[in-house]
């Protein structure tokens, strides 16, 4: 048993000072003050602020390798427009330096997956950020949803081969399509067997994607401008799916029409430079805006573009701009939970959760703020002067 002392603890819906946390077998067994067990070991994080762990919403840790080049770099397979059966599970590498940077920084669970050069990617997942060497051992929901991407990105790998799609127009028609074969794929699958009908053919990409027709996964849309943010409503509307959208550059600028169609976002990395011009309207405020309409949204770094470890350093150019601290929190604690589908396991400290806890000396989104502490499934990964 491990029992953590008399901290600050942001749940992250309230506060509780000179909190207790008692931890076994990797979850919270209680939370309150003055707890007293036998034989626990106790940890004084008096003075220090207590989180969930935190959670990236939307990165390529493990697939991406940092440090390595081309060799770790297996986060697309521009062969094929469309990939759906892939799986992320198939390319992590867990020693990747990206995990043990998030661990430090008190970043326990994130999500990743496939990158944007094709229309449809593939499968991402949620994993932990420490753990086993086995990616299998450490895998918190797999798979989380469909990687897919409209826009910028899958028409300038395919126009450079000469291949469609070169247009928004044919990244839109294939998506379409690949959804409508999947969903004839089902339709001939549950059709009662015999002599007419022995059933479709096994195709392992519609067998994927049937997954997000029978809204087991949503749509994990990569999207920067308004009218591919439309695009991608459009389409999950027309074949009832679920959608989140990722990255949502200029969702502020559409923001009426994405709280009234209920999509949740998850945003960034706004540090980034207007390296290409869907990134012109980039801001930190975009945070700020989606809470105030009533957005479920969440901050991520798509690490490896950003370092992993800048997530809380995300979150505090937000609050600077206007969103509210606790908002802040949640944006990568319990709404990144939601997002990702994981909500029932990690993203707040309540009894019956993973124990994957952060400890901060100062305030973890200030840059004075540092992770002194960080407990992944009761274990403690990362320790500092504490």
């Amino acid at each position: 048993m491990l029992l953590l002392k008399k901290g600050e603890i942001h749940t992250p819906e309230k506060i509780r000072k000179n909190c207790d946390i008692l931890i076994d077998k990797g979850k919270i067994i209680k939370v309150g003050p003055d707890i007293t067990v036998k034989d626990a070991k106790i940890i004084d994080v008096s003075g220090k602020i207590v989180t969930p762990g935190l959670i990236d919403a939307h990165s390529h840790v493990g697939i991406y390798e940092e440090a390595i080049g081309e060799p770790g770099a297996d986060g697309n397979e521009m062969t094929d427009p469309i990939t759906p059966h892939l799986r992320a599970i198939d390319a992590i590498n867990p020693d990747d330096l990206g995990f043990k940077d998030a661990a430090t920084a008190g970043i326990t669970s994130l999500l990743t997956g496939p990158g944007s050069g094709n229309v449809i990617g593939g499968q991402n997942l949620v994993v932990k950020t420490a753990g086993s060497s086995i990616i299998d051992e450490r895998i918190v929901l797999d798979p989380a949803g469909m990687k897919m991407a409209l826009g910028e990105n899958p028409k300038a790998v395919y126009s450079e081969q000469k291949k469609s799609p070169s247009t928004r127009m044919a990244n839109a028609a294939l998506l379409r399509e690949a959804l409508e074969k999947a969903k004839e794929y089902i339709r001939k699958k549950e059709k009662p067997a015999g002599k007419k009908n022995k059933g479709p053919e096994f195709d392992t990409k519609l067998e994927a994607l049937s997954k997000v027709i029978k809204k087991e996964i949503p749509i994990r849309g990569h999207a920067h401008r308004a009218d591919d943010i439309a695009t991608f409503i459009r389409i999950r509307d027309e074949f009832d799916v679920n959608l989140v959208i990722e990255h949502g550059t200029e969702s502020h600028l559409i923001v009426d029409f994405v709280a009234k169609k209920g999509v949740p976002v998850v945003v960034g990395p706004s540090l980034s430079a207007r390296v290409k011009v869907e990134l012109k309207e980039i801001t930190f405020k975009t945070p700020k805006i989606l809470y105030e309409n009533g957005i479920l949204f969440a901050i991520m770094t798509d690490a490896p573009v950003l370092p992993i470890n800048s997530l809380p350093l995300m979150v505090g150019y937000s609050i600077r701009e206007g969103l509210p601290w606790k908002e802040g929190l949640k944006a990568v604690t319990s709404n990144a939970a939601k997002i990702c589908g994981v909500s029932d396991r990690i993203g707040r400290i309540k009894k019956g959760m993973d124990a994957d806890i952060a400890v901060f000396e100062g305030d973890p989104f200030s840059i004075q703020g540092r992770c002194v502490l960080t407990i992944v499934d009761g274990k403690v990964v990362n320790k500092g002067n504490i």
